[in-house]
């Protein structure tokens, strides 16, 4: 034991151990360094952190349902019924009745022909282009779109063409410019760093006009935007214009795991056939399944949940704008940046908040770009009005105490 010790040390030991150190002290410098905050109670409205009682205002739990006991419920007896895990990939022995009646469930929700459910939506943007996109082809992606459709869209051989954020102009140009079999254009509908949703309308418009298909990840609107919670394209009411959509169980649909693309049948057929995180996972679990059939039951039977969620985002928007933060977004979503700029700044600023009984976060570069620093807060249909005044009340005390407002 102690000559293999002895070798392994002096094997590894080496130069990526030491660029790694380099590294991280390169990072810590900067202010960029990301501390794991542990949570010591379930995901909800009011959390424990470090043995103190706080407020959380960032999750991504937009309808307040993590903790639900009707999922908890649900999903106990879907653990039961089903067992634990499949131990297989699906087209194997990994599909149960409980997979397929979800994707049922998702493709009635959305009105679209058929879905497919993945391990996460990073798995389904992972898979999608790769298996529909040929050379012959060319997909338009906005620049600030999720690393997801990013990665998966270099792992395909189509024509890449990337449009400035949220610009209709340069898209079109783009669109005019090129030469494809397929044109894809893909955006997020609501971009989770910048508060800020796709304007569908005109990207209808425009796919209309060069004889393009359109693919939106929903990921933090499927639950949030419309009446009746169905996402931007429902926002927008362009529902039946939408080729495809990827979105996530993950978010405010439970907050479990779970990605899905759902769409027209041939399409989704040939992911079946085609799209490697499906063909080459393991099965979503079973009782995750199951709670997330009780969620499309939820918020069903729950409209008011939305007209809540707006509410809330509409009022702590207004009131953070009218103390002097500068805020990013559009109004209606409840992903709410205010930008800081400095990297440390923003950490700073999210440590402070936690005095205040406050659990928000700083981001910094490289998950945005340097210098657009910022603390990233989330309503939730789950806060009372008593916890977004007590939020506005600590943003105004430490943005006073640090001179940012």
């Amino acid at each position: 034991m102690k000559a293999f010790n002895k070798i392994f040390s002096k094997n590894y030991s080496n130069k990526l151990v030491n660029i790694c150190k380099n590294s991280i002290e390169d990072i810590k410098s900067s202010g960029a360094y990301k501390v794991e905050r542990v949570l010591q109670t379930p995901q909800s409205m009011e959390i424990l952190v470090n043995n103190k009682k706080m407020l959380n205002f960032c999750a991504n739990n937009y309808l307040g349902l993590s903790d639900d006991e009707r999922l908890i419920n649900v999903a106990e007896f879907g653990l039961k019924e089903w067992g634990y895990g499949m131990s297989s990939v699906r087209f194997i022995c990994g599909t149960q009745t409980i997979h397929k009646d979800l994707e049922r469930a998702i493709s009635r929700f959305h009105k679209k022909e058929d879905s497919i459910l993945y391990v996460s939506c990073f798995d389904a943007n992972a898979g999608i282009f790769e298996a529909l996109l040929t050379p012959e082809d060319a997909v338009f992606s906005d620049a600030l779109n999720h690393a997801s459709i990013i990665d998966g869209i270099r792992l395909c051989k189509a024509q890449k063409q990337r449009y400035n954020h949220l610009d209709m102009n340069d898209l079109e140009e783009k669109l005019k410019l090129t030469e494809a079999r397929v044109k894809l254009i893909v955006t997020d509908g609501v971009f989770s760093m910048d508060g800020d949703i796709a304007p569908l309308d005109k990207i209808v418009n425009l796919a209309k006009k060069y004889d393009a298909s359109i693919l939106v990840d929903e990921s933090h609107a499927t639950g949030v935007l419309g009446k009746t919670g169905r996402g931007t394209p429902e926002y927008f009411n362009v529902e039946k214009e939408i080729d495809i959509i990827n979105s996530t169980l993950g978010k405010a649909l439970g907050g479990g795991c779970g990605g899905y693309t759902t769409g027209n049948k041939e399409i989704v057929d040939l992911l079946r056939q085609k799209s490697r995180p499906y063909l080459f996972s393991n099965s979503l679990l079973p009782f995750v399944a199951k709670g997330g059939m009780e969620v499309f039951r939820i918020i069903r039977d729950s409209e008011d949940i939305f007209q809540k969620l707006n509410e809330s985002t509409r009022f702590f928007r207004a009131k953070i704008s009218g103390l002097g933060f500068k805020i990013l977004g559009n109004f209606d979503c409840p992903i709410v940046p205010i930008m800081l700029g400095d990297e440390k700044a923003a950490i700073d600023f999210g440590m402070e908040m936690e005095s205040e009984g406050i659990y928000v976060v700083g981001f910094s570069y490289p998950v945005v770009p340097k210098g657009q620093a910022r603390v990233r807060v989330q309503i939730s249909a789950g806060h009372t009005k008593e916890h977004l005044e007590k939020a506005i009340k600590a943003f105004e005390t430490i943005g006073k105490k640090t001179k940012i407002i």
